[in-house]
């Protein structure tokens, strides 16, 4: 465990008592408010000391409360398995750890804001938003007709201090037992809670689904209630389902639409998940309405009985009279059996969520709904959790999820990325850019932000380069609002409830990584049009990816991951294709389509390849890809040039050279030109570059690398070899360095 280390103070470092370090801390707050004044009188934008001083007395509040609960923070931290054996020590230190964190931040804050004063770095300002004048206009949320990103905190009370500078996210939440009984009664309480509810500030609509009432298991079941561990925990091919949803959301919704407090959308369900695995992580039963649409499934799925009874290696005599055991058992991975019930688990799943939609835009025509996916769900190699990602992401109006990002691991395995990089981010950029792939014209809104901690990931002595570099990764890659997990605090710095497993060592004990969220999202804000941009450029290089290798195999997206890997760190953004992103969009959006260790696809998606081809497209294949179908049957066909291109490869190295290559004679590659070298010899800057309307070139560069990367950047022909940092004004030469989890928005100077 790290020691706590208290405060370096004029030059000598030393242990302060409790009211010292309160007393210098509120001493900093008046140096950093004579400060303050005097970049005011030089018009010098302020909101982000402004907002320090914010954090800074809202910390010191919550110390003050940590000092006088020790015991309860000491039960806090014994629920958290890396805290739990110094959960004493922790406790009794933690006022004092917050007490200095906000020292040595709101000292960092006076030095930088001097710097400005002094004309050493140049401040553009960042716009004030108004949250109840955030408007949604398709890929992107707008205020004062300029793009603006949203930052908020799942749990942060609503009133009071902390509204003006952590997020001011409304919103209401519906759940079923708001229907009272089996007429379709609603709560009156809640009819009129909503009628009174003010329009508000931009928002969203939390449809729970995980507590039933009790009537409906009288009605509709027994069984009606199932899974209740999962965020559904009732039968969503249950009669009752469609009835009680379609009640609650007659009455309710025509109340919701056109509010401020619905533009983000309607929720359909919290981190839907409906594994039917034998020993998976929340797997669970489905009931006999499920079983009979499977059937109904099987029964259009193949053209006969005997068909069936053949692939299955079965004997059933009637369509009616097909049984299969679940929980299935993962030994069935690959096999015919499988692959059809982990489909039609998608199926109808799908079909449910399409339900809810349909409801909803019943009532309110304007509506955009979204779910808030786990997208490790997808980027993970495990299926039959129910989830086609792709389709959800299709139907929805907004794309919704719950990504993560992590650097350690309070129990099980360690995450092979953090050997080479500074945290994980497989998850986030890489079902980021297949959510983008999917839907380019929508915004990304990660409703419960994992980046700072998850259910195994929690650091009380997290530095604020991380979060500022996660951030502002994510951004990048396209998101536009998010709500952060999570803040368990009350406003007078009180535990919200007792036995909270995430609140110990979390957001709330950690002044400065508040305070670096909201800085970085300032500086996004000031740039939002470049950040835009960015989030708006092509992917000339698709991957081909296939929801039927996926299924049966059991490791697919490792593989796509190795391909993903070896194309991300060139400059050059990278997407996905699958059948219906080559079917229903314009494929001049990219230039090639690399087929990877996709030995599994169905004759659709096949076919879709051919089409691509047949039209001029471009297709990098190995010699593993499109052998067989869904049901691991010999596939005759090959894949034919046409009017395109067909080429063979050997190995990712050389798919990720032929990728380049083509993209490049077709002028396709930015004109920026990073090299990076590092003891690690592993490339660890994500750069992504984009033109301006004004016609200035500008490049993000984000090092996720574990250690220090010397850079060599040149822009253009003529080789310009000078940048200005945008967020400093400071001139960057051609070769500098970056340290691990650093940030750079550079413009080429012409």
């Amino acid at each position: 465990m790290k020691k706590i280390l208290f405060l370096l103070f004029f030059g000598g470092s030393f242990l302060l008592n409790a009211q010292t370090l309160e007393s210098t801390a509120k001493e900093k707050i008046k140096v950093l408010e004579a400060t303050i004044k005097r970049a005011e009188q030089k018009h010098i934008d302020v909101q982000k000391e402004k907002m320090t001083i914010r954090t800074a007395t809202t910390f010191l509040e919550f110390a003050n409360w940590d000092a006088k609960h020790i015991e309860e923070n000491t039960k806090a931290f014994k629920l958290v398995n890396t805290y739990k054996k110094e959960a004493g020590t922790l406790a009794k230190n933690l006022a004092d750890f917050e007490r200095s964190e906000v020292v040595i931040m709101l000292e960092e804050a006076t030095t930088a804001l001097q710097s400005i004063i002094d004309g050493k770095v140049i401040r553009k300002p960042s716009p004030k938003v108004d949250w109840s004048k955030v408007r949604l206009q398709q890929d992107a949320l707008v205020f004062n007709n300029r793009p603006v990103f949203l930052a908020d905190y799942t749990w942060k009370p609503t009133k009071g201090s902390l509204q003006e500078y952590f997020g001011a996210l409304d919103g209401f939440f519906l759940t079923p037992s708001y229907v009272t009984d089996d007429t379709g009664t609603i709560n009156p309480k809640k009819l009129q809670e909503l009628q009174r509810k003010p329009q508000g500030t931009i928002g969203f609509i939390f449809l729970n689904h995980k507590v039933a009432p009790d009537w409906a298991e009288k009605k509709y079941g027994p069984g009606f209630k199932m899974r209740e561990t999962t965020y559904t925990g009732y039968d969503i091919d249950n009669r009752g389902a469609r009835f009680i949803q379609e009640n609650l959301i007659k009455a309710m919704v025509p109340k919701m639409a056109g509010k401020n407090y619905s533009q983000l959308g309607y929720m359909l369900c919290n981190e839907p998940h409906f594994f039917t695995t034998a020993g998976a992580w929340a797997t669970g039963p489905v009931s006999e309405y499920s079983m009979e649409k499977f059937r109904a499934w099987l029964t259009n799925k193949h053209h006969s009985l005997s068909e069936l009874n053949a692939l299955w290696k079965t004997d059933f005599k009637t369509f009616d009279k097909v049984t299969l055991e679940i929980p299935i058992s993962e030994q069935l991975l690959g096999t015919p059996q499988w692959y059809d019930w982990v489909t039609f688990n998608n199926y109808r799943v799908t079909k449910w969520f399409n339900f809810l939609k349909d409801e909803i835009v019943k009532y309110d025509p304007q509506a955009k709904v979204h779910l808030k996916i786990m997208p490790h769900l997808w980027s993970d190699n495990k299926r039959n959790h129910g989830l086609d990602v792709a389709a959800l992401t299709d139907m929805s109006g907004i794309i919704g999820n719950d990504a993560a990002a992590s650097y350690s691991t309070a129990w099980g395995e360690p995450d092979d990325l953090w050997q080479d990089y500074s945290f994980s981010w497989r998850e986030l950029c890489m079902s980021y850019d297949f959510f983008k792939s999917i839907s380019p014209d929508k915004i990304i809104f990660n409703s419960e932000g994992h980046f700072l901690s998850t259910v195994r990931f929690r650091d009380l002595y997290m530095k604020p380069d991380y979060a500022r570099t996660v951030y502002w990764l994510a951004h990048t890659l396209g998101l536009n609002a998010s709500q952060t997990w999570y803040w368990p605090r009350k406003e007078d710095g009180s535990m919200k409830k007792e036995n909270d497993k995430g609140y110990a060592g979390s957001v709330i004990q950690q002044p400065r990584i508040v305070n670096e969220v909201t800085t970085t999202m300032m500086d996004l804000n000031t740039f939002s049009e470049e950040i835009t941009a960015l989030q708006r450029q092509k992917k000339p290089i698709r991957i081909f990816y296939s929801e039927t290798s996926a299924v049966n195999t059991s490791n697919y997206m490792d593989e796509v991951f190795e391909v993903y890997k070896s194309l991300y760190f060139d400059g050059i953004p990278i997407g996905f294709a699958t059948k219906d992103i080559i079917c229903k969009q314009d494929n001049n959006l990219w230039d090639v389509i690399i087929v990877h260790k996709t030995p599994y696809v169905t004759d659709a998606e096949f076919k879709i390849l051919q089409t691509y081809l047949d039209n001029g497209g471009t297709v990098i294949v190995d010699s593993e890809s499109l052998k067989m179908n869904e049901y691991k049957q010999i596939r005759k066909e090959v894949l034919q040039v046409s009017k395109g291109k067909l080429i063979w490869s050997t190995s990712v190295p050389n798919s990720t050279q032929k990728a380049f290559e083509i993209v490049n004679e077709k002028k396709h590659t930015s004109q920026f030109n990073l090299v990076e070298n590092n003891a690690l010899n592993t490339k660890g800057c994500i750069w992504k570059t984009a033109v301006m309307p004004d016609g200035r070139s500008i490049i993000s560069i984000v090092n996720i690398g574990k250690g220090t990367a010397e850079v060599t950047l040149t822009f253009g022909d003529e080789k310009t070899n000078v940048f200005t940092n945008l967020i400093t004004g400071e001139t960057v030469y051609k070769s500098f360095k970056m340290n691990s989890k650093t940030v750079l928005l550079l413009e080429a100077k012409q």
